[in-house]
Protein backbone atom coordinates (compact mmCIF):
# COMPACT_ATOMS: atom_id res chain seq x y z
CA UNK A 1 0.00 0.00 0.00
CA UNK A 2 3.04 2.52 0.29
CA UNK A 3 3.01 2.61 -3.54
CA UNK A 4 0.54 5.04 -3.48
CA UNK A 5 2.44 7.55 -1.16
CA UNK A 6 4.92 7.65 -3.66
CA UNK A 7 2.53 7.74 -6.51
CA UNK A 8 0.67 11.05 -4.46
CA UNK A 9 3.99 12.24 -4.51
CA UNK A 10 5.12 12.05 -7.40
CA UNK A 11 1.94 13.04 -9.20
CA UNK A 12 2.13 16.44 -6.89
CA UNK A 13 5.47 17.33 -7.97
CA UNK A 14 4.19 16.77 -11.61
CA UNK A 15 1.03 18.39 -11.25
CA UNK A 16 3.43 22.05 -9.21
CA UNK A 17 5.94 21.37 -12.66
CA UNK A 18 3.09 21.69 -14.82
CA UNK A 19 1.28 24.64 -12.91
CA UNK A 20 4.61 26.80 -13.03
CA UNK A 21 5.48 26.64 -16.36
CA UNK A 22 4.38 29.68 -17.85
CA UNK A 23 5.00 31.35 -14.15
CA UNK A 24 8.25 34.05 -13.61
CA UNK A 25 9.81 31.52 -10.89
CA UNK A 26 9.31 28.27 -13.06
CA UNK A 27 13.38 28.53 -13.47
CA UNK A 28 14.19 28.85 -9.76
CA UNK A 29 12.03 25.89 -9.33
CA UNK A 30 12.46 23.56 -12.00
CA UNK A 31 15.28 21.69 -11.44
CA UNK A 32 14.69 21.49 -7.87
CA UNK A 33 11.02 19.61 -8.43
CA UNK A 34 12.73 17.32 -11.10
CA UNK A 35 15.61 16.30 -8.52
CA UNK A 36 12.84 15.72 -6.40
CA UNK A 37 10.36 13.85 -9.11
CA UNK A 38 13.70 11.20 -9.79
CA UNK A 39 14.08 11.34 -5.79
CA UNK A 40 10.97 9.62 -4.93
CA UNK A 41 11.20 7.07 -7.59
CA UNK A 42 14.66 5.87 -5.94
CA UNK A 43 12.76 6.06 -2.50
CA UNK A 44 10.32 3.74 -3.76
CA UNK A 45 12.66 1.35 -4.33
CA UNK A 46 14.50 1.70 -1.12
CA UNK A 47 11.51 1.94 1.27
CA UNK A 48 9.99 -1.14 -0.67
CA UNK A 49 13.79 -3.17 -0.11
CA UNK A 50 14.78 -2.71 3.21
CA UNK A 51 11.24 -1.83 4.82
CA UNK A 52 7.94 -4.58 5.58
CA UNK A 53 4.57 -3.80 4.90
CA UNK A 54 4.39 -1.63 7.91
CA UNK A 55 7.35 0.00 8.10
CA UNK A 56 6.78 0.82 4.16
CA UNK A 57 3.40 2.74 5.20
CA UNK A 58 4.90 4.55 7.97
CA UNK A 59 8.16 5.77 6.19
CA UNK A 60 6.41 6.97 2.86
CA UNK A 61 3.80 8.40 5.12
CA UNK A 62 6.30 10.38 6.89
CA UNK A 63 7.96 11.33 3.62
CA UNK A 64 5.00 12.31 1.86
CA UNK A 65 4.43 14.57 5.59
CA UNK A 66 7.66 15.97 5.28
CA UNK A 67 7.47 17.24 1.29
CA UNK A 68 4.19 18.81 1.89
CA UNK A 69 5.11 20.99 4.77
CA UNK A 70 8.14 21.98 2.80
CA UNK A 71 6.45 22.85 0.21
CA UNK A 72 3.52 24.68 2.45
CA UNK A 73 6.31 27.27 3.72
CA UNK A 74 6.92 28.18 0.47
CA UNK A 75 6.10 31.95 -0.30
CA UNK A 76 6.23 30.86 -4.15
CA UNK A 77 3.86 28.47 -3.95
CA UNK A 78 0.92 30.24 -1.73
CA UNK A 79 -1.50 29.84 -4.35
CA UNK A 80 -1.08 26.33 -5.08
CA UNK A 81 -1.74 24.72 -1.43
CA UNK A 82 -5.19 23.86 -2.31
CA UNK A 83 -3.22 20.71 -3.80
CA UNK A 84 -1.40 20.24 -0.91
CA UNK A 85 -4.26 20.17 1.28
CA UNK A 86 -5.84 17.67 -0.81
CA UNK A 87 -3.07 15.25 0.01
CA UNK A 88 -2.93 15.73 3.75
CA UNK A 89 -5.73 13.26 4.25
CA UNK A 90 -3.64 10.26 2.65
CA UNK A 91 -1.06 11.74 4.90
CA UNK A 92 -3.21 10.63 7.65
CA UNK A 93 -4.72 7.56 6.63
CA UNK A 94 -1.02 6.38 6.44
CA UNK A 95 0.05 7.30 9.80
CA UNK A 96 -3.23 5.67 11.85
CA UNK A 97 -2.95 3.34 9.86
CA UNK A 98 0.32 2.35 11.14
CA UNK A 99 0.05 3.18 14.90
CA UNK A 100 -3.52 0.96 14.91
CA UNK A 101 -1.19 -1.97 13.43
CA UNK A 102 1.81 -1.60 16.35
CA UNK A 103 -0.92 -0.84 19.14
CA UNK A 104 -3.37 -3.30 18.33
CA UNK A 105 -2.43 -5.60 15.28
CA UNK A 106 -5.03 -8.45 16.38
CA UNK A 107 -7.99 -4.78 15.50
CA UNK A 108 -5.87 -4.12 12.58
CA UNK A 109 -5.75 -7.90 11.17
CA UNK A 110 -9.78 -7.65 11.69
CA UNK A 111 -10.28 -4.82 9.80
CA UNK A 112 -7.08 -4.07 7.16
CA UNK A 113 -9.51 -4.10 4.60
CA UNK A 114 -11.22 -1.14 5.80
CA UNK A 115 -7.46 0.39 6.43
CA UNK A 116 -7.04 -0.32 2.57
CA UNK A 117 -10.14 0.99 1.54
CA UNK A 118 -9.30 4.07 3.28
CA UNK A 119 -5.90 4.60 1.86
CA UNK A 120 -7.62 3.87 -1.67
CA UNK A 121 -10.40 5.99 -0.95
CA UNK A 122 -7.96 9.25 0.54
CA UNK A 123 -5.46 8.51 -2.65
CA UNK A 124 -8.55 8.78 -4.68
CA UNK A 125 -9.94 11.76 -3.19
CA UNK A 126 -7.00 13.53 -4.24
CA UNK A 127 -7.75 13.47 -7.68
CA UNK A 128 -11.11 14.48 -6.85
CA UNK A 129 -9.95 18.03 -5.04
CA UNK A 130 -7.65 18.34 -7.81
CA UNK A 131 -10.38 18.39 -10.48
CA UNK A 132 -12.18 20.86 -8.24
CA UNK A 133 -9.42 22.87 -7.63
CA UNK A 134 -8.04 23.21 -11.10
CA UNK A 135 -12.08 24.19 -12.54
CA UNK A 136 -12.27 26.72 -9.76
CA UNK A 137 -8.64 27.93 -10.98
CA UNK A 138 -10.38 28.20 -14.46
CA UNK A 139 -13.01 29.65 -13.26
CA UNK A 140 -11.26 32.01 -11.23
CA UNK A 141 -8.96 33.12 -14.44
CA UNK A 142 -11.89 33.88 -16.20
CA UNK A 143 -12.88 36.50 -13.67
CA UNK A 144 -9.80 37.68 -13.70
CA UNK A 145 -9.58 38.39 -17.17
CA UNK A 146 -13.09 39.66 -17.24
CA UNK A 147 -12.48 42.05 -14.10
CA UNK A 148 -9.07 43.28 -16.50
CA UNK A 149 -11.18 43.94 -19.29
CA UNK A 150 -13.55 45.61 -17.53
CA UNK A 151 -11.05 47.74 -16.29
CA UNK A 152 -9.84 48.31 -19.18
CA UNK A 153 -13.29 49.66 -20.86
CA UNK A 154 -13.51 51.88 -17.50
CA UNK A 155 -10.12 53.42 -17.74
CA UNK A 156 -11.19 54.04 -21.10
CA UNK A 157 -14.71 55.29 -20.75
CA UNK A 158 -13.08 57.19 -17.47
CA UNK A 159 -10.71 58.97 -19.87
CA UNK A 160 -13.98 59.72 -22.27
CA UNK A 161 -15.93 61.64 -19.23
CA UNK A 162 -12.53 63.14 -18.45
CA UNK A 163 -11.99 64.70 -21.61
CA UNK A 164 -15.73 65.60 -22.32
CA UNK A 165 -15.37 67.36 -18.32
CA UNK A 166 -12.37 69.59 -19.91
CA UNK A 167 -14.07 70.04 -22.73
CA UNK A 168 -17.44 71.38 -21.13
CA UNK A 169 -14.74 73.27 -18.57
CA UNK A 170 -13.18 75.10 -21.54
CA UNK A 171 -16.54 76.26 -22.76
CA UNK A 172 -17.42 77.70 -19.23
CA UNK A 173 -14.71 79.49 -19.03
CA UNK A 174 -15.08 80.38 -22.96
CA UNK A 175 -18.78 81.73 -21.86
CA UNK A 176 -17.94 83.31 -18.62
CA UNK A 177 -15.43 85.05 -20.51
CA UNK A 178 -17.81 86.29 -23.22
CA UNK A 179 -20.75 87.08 -20.70
CA UNK A 180 -18.12 89.65 -18.68
CA UNK A 181 -17.25 91.26 -22.71
CA UNK A 182 -21.08 91.55 -23.11
CA UNK A 183 -21.10 93.20 -19.94
CA UNK A 184 -18.28 95.28 -20.54
CA UNK A 185 -19.50 96.38 -23.63
CA UNK A 186 -22.87 97.05 -22.15
CA UNK A 187 -21.97 99.20 -19.33
CA UNK A 188 -19.26 101.17 -21.91
CA UNK A 189 -22.65 101.72 -24.47
CA UNK A 190 -24.85 103.20 -21.45
CA UNK A 191 -22.02 105.05 -20.67
CA UNK A 192 -21.55 106.23 -23.58
CA UNK A 193 -25.05 107.02 -24.80
CA UNK A 194 -25.12 108.93 -21.18
CA UNK A 195 -22.34 111.04 -21.97
CA UNK A 196 -23.55 111.55 -25.79
CA UNK A 197 -26.98 112.59 -24.81
CA UNK A 198 -25.66 115.31 -22.35
CA UNK A 199 -23.34 116.27 -25.01
CA UNK A 200 -25.45 117.07 -27.85
CA UNK A 201 -28.16 118.94 -25.21
CA UNK A 202 -25.05 121.39 -24.56
CA UNK A 203 -24.20 121.89 -28.47
CA UNK A 204 -28.25 123.02 -28.89
CA UNK A 205 -27.51 126.25 -26.70
CA UNK A 206 -23.93 126.57 -27.63
CA UNK A 207 -24.52 126.45 -31.57
CA UNK A 208 -26.99 129.36 -30.42
CA UNK A 209 -24.13 131.18 -28.20
CA UNK A 210 -22.05 130.82 -31.07
CA UNK A 211 -24.81 132.01 -33.56
CA UNK A 212 -26.11 134.68 -31.90
CA UNK A 213 -22.15 135.86 -30.87
CA UNK A 214 -21.50 136.62 -35.08
CA UNK A 215 -24.94 138.40 -35.53
CA UNK A 216 -24.23 140.37 -32.84
CA UNK A 217 -20.93 141.61 -34.02
CA UNK A 218 -21.88 141.79 -37.69
CA UNK A 219 -24.81 144.01 -36.26
CA UNK A 220 -22.22 146.02 -33.83
CA UNK A 221 -19.82 146.66 -37.21
CA UNK A 222 -23.43 147.89 -39.34
CA UNK A 223 -24.20 150.12 -36.58
CA UNK A 224 -20.65 151.70 -36.25
CA UNK A 225 -20.82 151.90 -39.70
CA UNK A 226 -24.07 153.63 -40.03
CA UNK A 227 -26.41 155.38 -37.30
CA UNK A 228 -23.38 155.89 -35.15
CA UNK A 229 -21.87 158.01 -37.53
CA UNK A 230 -24.60 160.79 -37.62
CA UNK A 231 -24.48 161.49 -33.82
CA UNK A 232 -23.11 164.44 -32.54
CA UNK A 233 -19.10 164.39 -32.08
CA UNK A 234 -19.73 165.03 -28.48
CA UNK A 235 -21.98 161.30 -28.35
CA UNK A 236 -19.74 159.44 -30.96
CA UNK A 237 -16.65 159.31 -29.18
CA UNK A 238 -18.47 157.57 -26.11
CA UNK A 239 -20.69 154.95 -28.05
CA UNK A 240 -17.84 153.92 -30.07
CA UNK A 241 -16.11 153.35 -26.63
CA UNK A 242 -19.07 151.43 -25.68
CA UNK A 243 -19.21 149.64 -28.79
CA UNK A 244 -15.53 148.76 -28.58
CA UNK A 245 -16.31 147.05 -24.94
CA UNK A 246 -18.97 145.21 -26.61
CA UNK A 247 -17.17 144.00 -29.63
CA UNK A 248 -14.23 142.84 -27.40
CA UNK A 249 -16.78 141.40 -25.32
CA UNK A 250 -18.72 139.48 -28.05
CA UNK A 251 -14.91 138.17 -29.65
CA UNK A 252 -14.56 136.85 -25.95
CA UNK A 253 -17.92 134.80 -25.93
CA UNK A 254 -17.27 133.27 -29.21
CA UNK A 255 -13.52 132.27 -28.95
CA UNK A 256 -15.20 130.49 -25.69
CA UNK A 257 -18.18 129.62 -27.18
CA UNK A 258 -16.13 127.32 -29.56
CA UNK A 259 -13.75 126.39 -27.32
CA UNK A 260 -16.51 124.65 -25.55
CA UNK A 261 -17.74 123.47 -28.44
CA UNK A 262 -14.92 121.59 -29.04
CA UNK A 263 -14.85 120.03 -26.22
CA UNK A 264 -18.31 118.70 -26.96
CA UNK A 265 -17.30 117.56 -30.16
CA UNK A 266 -14.41 115.65 -28.43
CA UNK A 267 -16.89 113.95 -25.68
CA UNK A 268 -18.83 113.26 -28.74
CA UNK A 269 -16.42 111.20 -30.33
CA UNK A 270 -14.79 109.90 -26.97
CA UNK A 271 -18.43 108.50 -26.58
CA UNK A 272 -18.66 107.39 -30.01
CA UNK A 273 -19.89 103.90 -30.18
CA UNK A 274 -16.97 100.85 -30.19
CA UNK A 275 -16.96 98.87 -33.16
CA UNK A 276 -15.51 95.81 -30.77
CA UNK A 277 -12.55 95.61 -33.75
CA UNK A 278 -8.73 95.54 -32.44
CA UNK A 279 -6.48 97.38 -34.88
CA UNK A 280 -3.14 98.37 -35.47
CA UNK A 281 -3.00 101.81 -32.97
CA UNK A 282 -0.46 104.21 -32.42
CA UNK A 283 -0.30 104.12 -28.58
CA UNK A 284 2.01 107.54 -28.83
CA UNK A 285 -0.41 109.54 -31.19
CA UNK A 286 -3.59 108.38 -29.01
CA UNK A 287 -1.77 109.22 -25.83
CA UNK A 288 -0.55 112.65 -26.87
CA UNK A 289 -4.56 113.02 -28.21
CA UNK A 290 -6.03 112.74 -24.93
CA UNK A 291 -3.76 113.69 -22.66
CA UNK A 292 -4.41 117.74 -24.24
CA UNK A 293 -8.04 116.81 -24.28
CA UNK A 294 -7.76 116.03 -20.64
CA UNK A 295 -5.79 118.94 -20.13
CA UNK A 296 -7.85 121.52 -21.91
CA UNK A 297 -11.12 120.09 -20.45
CA UNK A 298 -9.96 120.97 -17.23
CA UNK A 299 -8.78 124.07 -17.78
CA UNK A 300 -12.16 125.07 -19.32
CA UNK A 301 -13.15 124.92 -15.97
CA UNK A 302 -10.70 126.09 -14.04
CA UNK A 303 -8.86 128.90 -15.80
CA UNK A 304 -6.31 129.00 -12.98
CA UNK A 305 -5.14 125.96 -13.56
CA UNK A 306 -1.60 125.19 -14.83
CA UNK A 307 0.23 122.06 -14.83
CA UNK A 308 3.47 121.17 -16.00
CA UNK A 309 3.07 118.42 -18.54
CA UNK A 310 5.99 115.51 -19.80
CA UNK A 311 5.69 113.02 -21.98
CA UNK A 312 8.39 110.50 -22.64
CA UNK A 313 7.33 108.42 -25.54
CA UNK A 314 9.56 106.18 -26.86
CA UNK A 315 9.98 106.64 -30.80
CA UNK A 316 10.16 103.42 -32.26
CA UNK A 317 7.19 102.37 -30.41
CA UNK A 318 5.46 99.15 -32.08
CA UNK A 319 1.51 99.31 -33.52
CA UNK A 320 -0.58 97.55 -30.59
CA UNK A 321 -3.28 95.82 -32.07
CA UNK A 322 -6.00 97.07 -29.56
CA UNK A 323 -9.45 98.63 -29.50
CA UNK A 324 -8.91 102.37 -29.99
CA UNK A 325 -11.99 103.54 -28.46
CA UNK A 326 -11.77 101.57 -25.41
CA UNK A 327 -7.97 102.43 -24.76
CA UNK A 328 -8.65 105.79 -25.51
CA UNK A 329 -11.68 105.55 -22.26
CA UNK A 330 -9.32 104.33 -20.26
CA UNK A 331 -6.09 106.86 -21.13
CA UNK A 332 -8.72 109.80 -20.33
CA UNK A 333 -9.58 108.56 -17.27
CA UNK A 334 -5.86 108.10 -15.84
CA UNK A 335 -5.23 111.70 -17.18
CA UNK A 336 -8.35 112.95 -15.91
CA UNK A 337 -7.49 111.93 -12.27
CA UNK A 338 -4.05 112.98 -12.13
CA UNK A 339 -4.96 116.04 -12.76
CA UNK A 340 -7.46 116.23 -10.72
CA UNK A 341 -4.85 114.93 -8.57
CA UNK A 342 -2.13 117.89 -8.90
CA UNK A 343 -5.28 120.29 -9.04
CA UNK A 344 -6.37 119.05 -5.19
CA UNK A 345 -2.99 119.45 -3.49
CA UNK A 346 -2.07 122.63 -5.41
CA UNK A 347 -5.19 123.89 -4.06
CA UNK A 348 -5.52 122.23 -0.55
CA UNK A 349 -1.84 122.74 0.56
CA UNK A 350 -0.36 126.34 -1.28
CA UNK A 351 2.93 125.21 -1.35
CA UNK A 352 5.12 128.08 -2.56
CA UNK A 353 7.44 125.90 -5.00
CA UNK A 354 5.13 123.01 -5.72
CA UNK A 355 4.38 122.68 -9.41
CA UNK A 356 1.48 120.61 -10.47
CA UNK A 357 3.32 117.67 -12.72
CA UNK A 358 2.17 115.13 -14.69
CA UNK A 359 4.10 112.56 -16.71
CA UNK A 360 3.18 109.94 -19.39
CA UNK A 361 5.47 107.39 -20.91
CA UNK A 362 5.55 105.01 -23.26
CA UNK A 363 7.89 101.69 -23.71
CA UNK A 364 7.96 98.12 -24.77
CA UNK A 365 9.99 95.32 -24.25
CA UNK A 366 10.10 91.59 -24.30
CA UNK A 367 6.53 91.50 -26.32
CA UNK A 368 5.33 93.72 -23.54
CA UNK A 369 3.79 97.31 -24.38
CA UNK A 370 3.76 99.90 -21.38
CA UNK A 371 2.02 102.90 -20.72
CA UNK A 372 2.90 104.58 -17.41
CA UNK A 373 0.58 107.63 -16.18
CA UNK A 374 2.52 109.96 -13.18
CA UNK A 375 1.57 112.65 -11.06
CA UNK A 376 2.76 114.03 -8.19
CA UNK A 377 -0.31 115.03 -6.54
CA UNK A 378 -1.63 113.54 -2.58
CA UNK A 379 -0.97 110.13 -3.53
CA UNK A 380 -3.35 107.57 -2.54
CA UNK A 381 -3.98 106.22 1.03
CA UNK A 382 -2.75 102.39 1.02
CA UNK A 383 -5.75 101.56 3.45
CA UNK A 384 -7.65 102.05 0.22
CA UNK A 385 -5.62 101.08 -2.41
CA UNK A 386 -6.98 97.90 -2.83
CA UNK A 387 -10.32 98.85 -3.56
CA UNK A 388 -10.20 101.67 -6.52
CA UNK A 389 -11.20 99.36 -9.12
CA UNK A 390 -14.06 98.21 -7.61
CA UNK A 391 -17.54 99.79 -9.38
CA UNK A 392 -18.94 102.69 -7.56
CA UNK A 393 -15.57 103.50 -5.13
CA UNK A 394 -14.16 107.08 -5.40
CA UNK A 395 -12.45 109.29 -3.21
CA UNK A 396 -13.91 112.53 -4.71
CA UNK A 397 -16.51 114.51 -2.99
CA UNK A 398 -19.83 113.59 -3.39
CA UNK A 399 -21.17 114.89 -7.00
CA UNK A 400 -17.46 115.06 -8.78
CA UNK A 401 -17.40 111.28 -9.40
CA UNK A 402 -19.74 108.21 -9.08
CA UNK A 403 -16.11 105.74 -9.23
CA UNK A 404 -17.44 103.55 -12.45
CA UNK A 405 -13.85 105.17 -14.25
CA UNK A 406 -11.42 103.01 -12.89
CA UNK A 407 -13.28 99.83 -12.56
CA UNK A 408 -14.44 99.96 -16.40
CA UNK A 409 -10.81 100.65 -17.11
CA UNK A 410 -9.43 97.50 -15.06
CA UNK A 411 -12.23 96.07 -17.15
CA UNK A 412 -11.33 96.98 -20.47
CA UNK A 413 -7.34 96.63 -19.87
CA UNK A 414 -8.15 93.02 -18.26
CA UNK A 415 -10.69 91.27 -20.12
CA UNK A 416 -11.02 93.32 -23.33
CA UNK A 417 -7.18 93.34 -24.61
CA UNK A 418 -6.15 90.64 -21.96
CA UNK A 419 -3.35 92.85 -20.20
CA UNK A 420 -2.63 94.25 -16.49
CA UNK A 421 -3.13 97.33 -14.81
CA UNK A 422 -1.85 98.25 -11.12
CA UNK A 423 -1.15 101.28 -9.47
CA UNK A 424 1.98 102.39 -6.93
CA UNK A 425 1.48 105.08 -4.81
CA UNK A 426 3.04 107.09 -1.93
CA UNK A 427 0.84 109.45 0.56
CA UNK A 428 1.65 112.73 -0.30
CA UNK A 429 4.10 112.29 -2.78
CA UNK A 430 2.82 110.44 -5.75
CA UNK A 431 0.50 108.08 -7.83
CA UNK A 432 1.32 106.47 -10.90
CA UNK A 433 -0.73 104.19 -13.31
CA UNK A 434 0.74 101.48 -15.34
CA UNK A 435 -0.84 99.55 -17.99
CA UNK A 436 0.95 96.66 -19.13
CA UNK A 437 -0.51 95.29 -22.52
CA UNK A 438 0.59 92.31 -24.95
CA UNK A 439 2.11 93.06 -27.88
CA UNK A 440 0.97 92.21 -31.69
CA UNK A 441 3.37 94.03 -33.54
CA UNK A 442 2.44 94.96 -36.98
CA UNK A 443 4.84 97.13 -37.87
CA UNK A 444 7.06 99.82 -36.96
CA UNK A 445 5.16 103.27 -36.93
CA UNK A 446 7.51 105.87 -38.64
CA UNK A 447 7.98 108.57 -35.92
CA UNK A 448 5.75 111.70 -37.00
CA UNK A 449 7.58 114.93 -38.27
Amino acid sequence: MHLFFFIAGFLLIRRFRKLLKDSPIYIKWDSLLSFTSWAVVILFFVVSKFFGDLGSVLVASLLLLGLLVYLTKQPDLVDFRPYLEATYPLVAVGLFNSVVQVIAPDFYDTWSNFFDFAIVGAFIWIFARWANSKKQQRELQIITDRKAELEVLVAARTAELTQQKDALQETLKELKVIQAQLIQQEKLASLGELTAGIAHEIQNPLNFVNNFSEVSSELLDELQAGPLQHLPEADKESASEIMQHLTHNLEKIHHHGKRADSIVKGMLQHTRASTGQKEPTDINALADEYLRLSYHGLRAKDKSFQAKIETHFESDLPALEVVPQDIGRVLLNLFNNAFYAVQQKKAATNQEGYQPLVRVSTSHKKGILEVRVRDNGGGIPESVRSKIFQPFFTTKPAGQGIGLGLSLSYEIITKGHKGEIRVESEEGEYTEFVIRLPLHVREKLKKAV
